[in-house]
């Protein structure tokens, strides 16, 4: 996908940013839309397939965390197309595009869901903080804060996820 998001068309926009900054900043914000659909999608896998002792608990966190990343998808897309770029948002160009590793379908207990998610949530968190600093680099302060309101989020669920492997 970084081959067809660099030669995207941007539109025309009053935005004060130089045109070849939008274009690298809508490249790391596409990459991170495929991502946060692909983390969504498998966080419902999740959610869906859960079994054992923990199911209804951890059935619930998962539907939240699905919850929470559906509305990230919306607010990576809009700052997209706030830029003037493209939303590369189909399951099928996230599916192509995704930095996450394919998700386990033989995963049944809460251990295995967890542990998937925590692992897929690790390299996201990663990602956000690496677009943290290469939006900030850019001279794109509010891309670099929506980025920083993502990866608090995605810390703490990562958290969440990690106390469920502890003892």
């Amino acid at each position: 996908m970084v081959s067809t998001v660099s030669k995207q068309k941007l539109y025309q926009t009053r935005i004060d940013l130089a045109e070849d900054i939008r274009a690298k900043v809508v490249g790391i914000l596409n990459q991170t839309l495929a991502a946060t659909l692909d983390l969504k999608t498998q966080t419902k896998q999740a959610h869906w397939n859960v079994k054992g002792m923990d199911f209804y608990q951890l059935h619930e966190l998962f539907d939240e965390m699905a919850t929470e990343l559906e509305e990230y998808t919306d607010m990576v897309a809009e700052r997209v197309t706030a830029l003037a770029g493209i939303a590369m948002g189909t399951a099928r160009l996230a599916a192509e595009s995704s930095i996450l590793p394919e998700y386990a379908l033989d995963a049944v207990s809460g251990t295995d869901h967890v542990t998937a998610l925590a692992d897929r949530y690790a390299i996201y968190a990663q990602h956000l903080r690496e677009s943290i600093d290469s939006t900030d680099e850019l001279g794109d302060a509010d891309t670099a804060d929506l980025y920083t309101e993502i990866s608090r989020t995605i810390d703490k669920r990562l958290w969440f996820l990690e106390a469920h492997l502890v003892g």
